[in-house]
This record gives structure tokens, C-alpha cells and sequence, in this order.
């Protein structure tokens, strides 16, 4: 009852005039800057944060708007996914496996439709969990530790199965190749250059959106050339732009799971909507079986992802409002703008400044119904885009990618990169070499390396940590079985064919 009325105070203070209109503006300006490739919700809100500030507004009004960018960007990350097969942002990637073919069906305007609403439902239902579940939450997160933290990376690894069908080698060859890709660079722990073959530009690393513009956005653009004369449309429009009652119902459960797990993951400091999607994308396929048609437009791999990664979003908020420590990179950013109100997040900050908790998450209800509002009418003007001619539509699409991938460091070697990445990702798609494991790997290799790192570090080099608590023993054989299960189910399906072909002769 208590927090009810915490809740409701918190409604006091989001529903203020002030505060419903800057809720508005972040949802809007989040929409956008989410469909721009590249970008993605840390850009957003870092851009908006020093503003924020000079604008002088108050702490939670601050807060309100950098949130409703967050949400915003996570919803504008399917746009360009589905109809342009280049993800907004690492969280997009799933939804781009199933979304885009339904674009290239003339089913656009329902991808685009029934992703806004999963959307919706996801950060819906993650917001109550917000309200319902945080502090109990929060202390089941502390158990997380590296060994934890590796078991958790590998499962999502072993989730990758669920996104190789038949052909798991050249999936499994994708996600070395990304986790290959993520070694190269300075090595934190050590201080030493790891296969930069004396590049200046590679002592950072090689940035995600370099990768994945040019694997994605690049390689479409070169099949795109490849297959269609100049004059013609990239994709068929249907006349329908919205999803049906029998569309929704069908969706209806992948999205409530999706948003219940995703929830879970974003609670995790750092895990994240990259695995949250790919875990929820791998669930539903499975679930789906032979009923489901998932990698050529299935509307629940769009559904799946998109609630998930929603759903890890506002969940990244928990571990944020209750430890102090950010649940995702976004956040992370949200913490410094509290640092320069001189608020410090964590426990106390409930009892201290519950003004700006509850009506932050308050804000998080209204800002989810705002971007719903938002999203649905545009789907027609969003679809348009797909009229546009090939001599139109590629220059462009290079133009919004090369700007992307310039502005992150603002050097012609990363451009020179991309166009490397898009050539490879083109010969490797022609070969049949699905993209999404190779994202994957690239942006979980890093967070897998460090904690194992640190893990063997605990117990100097003994490997033993990796299997000792519960909840790692739990991760491990989970994996285990989603990686040998799919074999064994393929091998006694050709038994089975066998047989009764024999039996039929």
C-alpha cells in the first residue's frame, strides 16, 4: 500500500505540465535518434544531458527527459531495422533477422506496427516490475559476480544456436569471427596492443558501428545493386499498415515471456538488451517449432526481440535507482547527470529523494503510452520510405551510414573499414553466413574476456570458480542443453524420415 502511494506521488509530479511536455519532447527526440544507425540511446542521452543542465532544469524534470530519450531510442532502434536491414542500435539486431523479410514481403507497416505495440507491452510490464519488485531485485543482482557474470555470456552464446537452423557451422564461424574482432585493440589488463598491426587508428578497438554498418548496411546496399535495376522500388508495399486482432493474439504470449525475461537480464549490471533479444529471439523460435517460420518473416521473431529488449531498458534502471551501479551504458551516462546535481543513486536515495525516484518511474508509464501514441500514426509516413527509388534510396542510405561511422571519430580510416566489412559481410552473405552471430560475438567478446579475467583472478588462475556457485552450475547446464538438444532433435528427425521411408517402399 505504501509504495501505491509513493507510485501515485510519483504521477503527481510526471503529469505536471512542465514535465509532460519535456516527457514529449524526449519521447519524440528518442524516436528519432533511435532510427538513425549509429547512434543508439548513450548518444542520445549524452547529447541531451549537458543541455539539461544548462537549461537549468530541475533534477527529476532532467531525469524525466533523459529517461523518455532512452525509451524512445529503444523504440526508434526498429525502424531502420525493419526497413532497411540495418539495426539502430546492438538491441536491434534480432529484430532485422525476421522484420526486414516481412518488409521485402510488403508487410512493413505490420512489423512496424506490431513492434511499436510489443514495444509497449514490454516496457509496460518492466515498469511494474520496476514498482513491484526492485529492492528484491536488486540484492538477487549482488549474487552476480564474474564467474556469474562468463556463465551468463556463454548462455548467450549457447542461445545462438537457436538462430543457426541448418547451418550451424557457418553460424559458429560467424561468432568466432566477431569474437575475434572484439580482441583486437588495447588489452585493459595488460597495457598491450593486441593485433592492430601497428595502427594508430585500432589502438581503441574497432567501434560496433563500424562493424555493424558495414556488415549490415554496406552488404545490403551491395546486394541491393546486385539485384535490382536502378528504376525499381527496393520492396513491395502492401495497403495494410496496421496488425489485426488475429496478428496480436498470435504475438501475444511471445511478448509477455520476452518482456518477463528481458525484465530479468536488464536487472543484470551490463548484460543488457543484446542479450536479453538474442536470448528471447533463440526462446521463441524453439517454442515456435515447426509451427514457426522464424529468419523469413515470422511476426513473432519481431515481437520477441522488441519486447525483450524494451523490457531491459527499463529494467537497467533497477540496479541504477537501488545499488548506484548503472545496469547498461545509457544509464551509466543518466548516473553522471545526477552526479551533477549532486545526487548520488543507491539505497538511500528512496528515503532521501523520493520525489525524483517515484516520479522518475512514473514518468517511465507515461513516456512508454507517449511513444505508443507517436509511433503508431507514424507507421504510414515511416513506410514511405520504401517508395523511394534505388537511385535514391542507396545514396542515401551510404550517406546517413558514412555519416554515422565519421562522426564517432572523425577519421577516413573508419570509413576505409567499413567499406572493407561491408565487402566481407557481402561474400559472406552470398555464401549463406548468417550476420546476427557475428554481431553477437563482436559485442559480447569484451564483457566475456574481462570476466573471466577477473574471475581467474580471485583464485589465481584456478578455473574451478567458473562452476562452483548455484547460480553459474544453473547457467552452464542450460547451456549445455540448448547446444546439444537442437543435434540430437535434427539426427532423430532424419532417423525418423528414414524409416518411414523405408517402411513406405
Amino acid at each position: 500500500m505504501e509504495t501505491l502511494q509513493f507510485l501515485f506521488a510519483g504521477f503527481g509530479v510526471a503529469l505536471t505540465p512542465e514535465n509532460l511536455m519535456v516527457a514529449a519532447l524526449g519521447a519524440l527526440i528518442g524516436t528519432v535518434v533511435g532510427m538513425l544507425p549509429g547512434l543508439g540511446p548513450i548518444n542520445g542521452v549524452a547529447i541531451l544531458m549537458p543541455l539539461a543542465f544548462a537549461l537549468k532544469l530541475p533534477a527529476e524534470t532532467a531525469l524525466i527527459l533523459l529517461a523518455a530519450v532512452y525509451m524512445g531510442c529503444e523504440f526508434g532502434g526498429r525502424i531502420s531495422s525493419i526497413l532497411l536491414n540495418v539495426p539502430g542500435d546492438a538491441g536491434a539486431i534480432m529484430t532485422a533477422l525476421d522484420g526486414y523479410p516481412m518488409a521485402r514481403q510488403g508487410r512493413a507497416g505490420v512489423a512496424l506496427s506490431i513492434s511499436a505495440w510489443s514495444s509497449f507491452i514490454g516496457s509496460l510490464i518492466a515498469t511494474a516490475g520496476i514498482v513491484m519488485f526492485a529492492p528484491l531485485l536488486a540484492r538477487w543482482a549482488l549474487a552476480f559476480g564474474p564467474a556469474e557474470y562468463f556463465a551468463l555470456m556463454c548462455f548467450a552464446f549457447a542461445c545462438i544456436t537457436g538462430l543457426m537452423g541448418d547451418a550451424p557451422l557457418k553460424a559458429a564461424l560467424a561468432a568466432v569471427m566477431g569474437l575475434s574482432l572484439s580482441s583486437i585493440g588495447l588489452d585493459s589488463n595488460s597495457g598491450v596492443y593486441r593485433f592492430t598491426g601497428d595502427e594508430v587508428h585500432l589502438s581503441d578497438g574497432i567501434q560496433f558501428i563500424v562493424v555493424v554498418i558495414g556488415v549490415f548496411s554496406i552488404s545490403e546496399i551491395l546486394l541491393m545493386l546486385e539485384q535490382h535495376h536502378s528504376h525499381e522500388g527496393m520492396i513491395k508495399l502492401s495497403g495494410r499498415a496496421l496488425f489485426n486482432l488475429k496478428e496480436m493474439a498470435q504475438t501475444w504470449w511471445s511478448t509477455v515471456r520476452s518482456a518477463v525475461v528481458g525484465f530479468v537480464v536488464g536487472v543484470l549490471p551490463g548484460a543488457g538488451a543484446t542479450i536479453a533479444s538474442a536470448m528471447t529471439y533463440s526462446m521463441e523460435k524453439r517454442i515456435a517449432g515447426a509451427s514457426g517460420d522464424f529468419g523469413n518473416g515470422d511476426i513473432r521473431g519481431v515481437a520477441a526481440p522488441e519486447a525483450a529488449n524494451n523490457a531491459s531498458a527499463a529494467g537497467s534502471f533497477v540496479p541504477m535507482l537501488t545499488l548506484g551501479v548503472p545496469g547498461s551504458g545509457t544509464t551509466a551516462v543518466m548516473v553522471g547527470a545526477l552526479a551533477l546535481y549532486n545526487i548520488t543513486p543507491g539505497p538511500a536515495l528512496f528515503s532521501q529523494n523520493p520525489t525524483l525516484v517515484w516520479g522518475l518511474i512514473a514518468s517511465l508509464f507515461i513516456a512508454n503510452v507517449l511513444l505508443l501514441i507517436i509511433n503508431i500514426p507514424l507507421v504510414g509516413v515511416f513506410t514511405r520510405i520504401l517508395k523511394l527509388p534505388n537511385w535514391i534510396l542507396v545514396p542515401g542510405i551510404l550517406a546517413v551510414s558514412a555519416v554515422g561511422v565519421y562522426s564517432v571519430h572523425a577519421t577516413t580510416f573508419d570509413l576505409m573499414l567499413m567499406a572493407v566489412f561491408g565487402i566481407v559481410g557481402f561474400l559472406l552473405r552470398k555464401q549463406g553466413v548468417p550476420m546476427a552471430p557475428l554481431i553477437l560475438g563482436f559485442v559480447l567478446g569484451d564483457m566475456m574476456e574481462q570476466n573471466l579475467r577477473r574471475a581467474l583472478s580471485i583464485t589465481n588462475g584456478e578455473v574451478g570458480i567458473l562452476f562452483e556457485s548455484p547460480i553459474s552450475k544453473g547457467l552452464w547446464v542450460i547451456a549445455v542443453v540448448m547446444v546439444s538438444v537442437p543435434p540430437l532433435v535434427r539426427w532423430w528427425s532424419r532417423r525418423r524420415g528414414a524409416a518411414a521411408a523405408a517402411t513406405a517402399a
